[in-house]
């Protein structure tokens, strides 16, 4: 795309005139990659991009977008957010492949993922082509693969999304982390609609303080970015996103299952099974059965029903989905039976995730309710302890070990746990190795235990000074029934 044409796409002072008319054959953000007539973007992080320019031209970049004047001999565009810009230059540098896409966006601390799947499950059962980018990575049209990042990085993103276009995807469910609302990496993004679940205490290592956190969420749910807003009306955060779009007029659909909303529903039956619930949304009965357990997982579905129905879903299809939908890969699923005990595993890895998994299965339980759990390294220490008392709170017994600890030492993380954890309760195991902590917690489960692993959920590495070693939770769970059934018939 020719130089000219692509800067259209954001608002910049031209700093040297020099040849705009040159073909641009990628985009680049980092100055050590070997490019051919890129377009550099000066990104200040942990290292400021602007010093980095120079090398970028030596590398091959043929331009550059600045926050400020350099003294490189190449035409620059100056702009006020380099951030935003790259953003709004990967979509028209892809061809702004959102306008042809119906884009649904989902944030929130909690229920990303599981709602994605939700509602990616509707939408191809309706006879729809869907692509989903999330937690869980990428996947369309028979393809399947890993992203490091919930919201990728916007020249990925965009050119995933073209991707998606051109293998004949007509909508594209995506997860939209805090993070990248904060950094705009989706300013490039056309949504047709957007859903917020929750605001829980998370990523307080990044964010000053709650306000701020729930403040970068909201700037989904502006008028101009989402056209319809699917709003969780029991969450106090959210309420207030509610009452701002009522003032400007957007459309709005509230759900819930305390205050007054939109949509609600009413729990018929639950078992360790799941839930059978009918859902009213603006008087329109669906009438669902849920693979999953627990009240959040109600809200989690309700918030699909009603966005499917806003986009002239049918009802047929969505009873149809979820039946057919029988869980998310580690998304308080159920992994193994074990000497007469039920073992689940959970992404859960906020106080509210922890409380709200905990809370579901200890209805269902006849015995102990047991969590092997840890805390991420190098992340908001401040919800460790928190993390630590809600599970004494609302478990029997634990076993705090490792979870990502990154650059951390495991046992300082632990020791944060365990400040909150010993306020409610000294039942409790440390074993730092998470592997051998799921084998000890799973040696002692008896009839009508239930054991909860939570904070990983379907992760497949666990992260340990910079190096990610192939760990899955499952596998663990797996390979010790197999072995130990393997034993006992020897």
């Amino acid at each position: 795309m020719r130089l000219s044409k692509l800067v259209q796409g954001i608002k910049g002072e031209i700093l040297y005139d020099g040849d705009w008319e040159r073909e641009i054959v990628t985009l680049s953000t980092y100055s050590k990659d070997k490019t051919v007539s890129s377009l550099f973007v000066c990104l200040q992080g942990q290292k400021d991009g602007h010093e980095y320019a120079e090398e970028a031209v030596k590398n091959g970049a043929v331009a550059i977008v600045t926050e400020k004047k350099l003294s490189v001999e190449v035409p620059q565009i100056l702009v006020e957010d380099t951030r935003e810009s790259l953003a709004l230059l990967s979509s028209v540098f892809y061809g702004e492949p959102s306008i042809s896409l119906q884009v649904i966006g989902i944030t929130g601390t909690n229920g990303k993922t599981t709602t994605s799947y939700m509602l990616s499950s509707i939408l191809a059962t309706a006879g729809k082509r869907v692509g989903v980018i999330g937690t869980l990575g990428v996947r369309y049209a028979g393809q399947e693969y890993p992203c490091d990042l919930t919201t990728p990085d916007p020249i990925f993103l965009q050119k995933t999304l073209r991707d998606m276009l051109d293998c004949g995807i007509e909508y594209v469910v995506m997860e939209v982390s805090a993070h990248a609302l904060y950094y705009k990496k989706v300013a490039g993004v056309r949504f047709c609609a957007c859903i917020a679940s929750n605001v829980t205490q998370d990523h307080l290592d990044f964010f000053p303080n709650m306000e701020a956190y729930a403040q970068a969420k909201s700037r989904l749910f502006s008028c101009e970015v989402c056209p319809i807003a699917v709003l969780n009306a029991d969450d106090e955060y959210v309420l207030q996103w509610i009452k701002e779009r009522e003032k400007q007029g957007g459309k709005t659909i509230t759900y819930g299952l305390k205050n007054p909303a939109d949509a609600f529903a009413v729990v018929l039956e639950e078992s360790l099974q799941g839930v059978q619930c009918v859902c009213n949304v603006l008087d329109e009965m669906v009438g669902i059965n849920l693979s999953f357990l627990g009240e959040y997982n109600v809200y989690n579905a309700l918030s699909a029903v009603a966005c499917a129905l806003s986009l002239g879903i049918d009802k047929e299809s969505i009873c149809k989905a979820f039946t057919c939908l029988k869980g998310v890969d580690g998304r308080l699923q159920r992994v193994a039976s074990w000497q007469g005990g039920e073992v689940f595993v959970d992404f859960a890895h906020t106080p509210d995730g922890l409380k709200q998994s905990l809370t579901a299965l200890k209805g269902h339980c006849k015995g102990r309710l047991v969590c092997v759990f840890g805390c991420g390294g190098n992340r908001d220490k401040s919800k460790r302890p928190v993390m630590g008392e809600t599970v004494a709170t609302f478990a029997d017994f634990a076993v705090i070990t490792a979870d990502n600890p990154r650059f951390e030492d495991p046992l300082d993380i632990i020791a944060d746990i365990e400040r909150g954890y010993r306020e409610r309760s000294k039942k409790y195991v440390v074993i730092p190795k998470r592997d051998v902590a799921i084998e000890y917690a799973m040696e002692r489960l008896e009839r009508g235990d239930i054991l909860l692993v939570a904070g990983k959920g379907g992760e497949k590495t666990q992260e340990i000074m910079g190096i990610k070693y192939p760990f899955e939770d499952n596998a663990i769970i797996e390979r010790f029934v197999v072995q130990r059934t393997a034993k006992r018939f020897s």
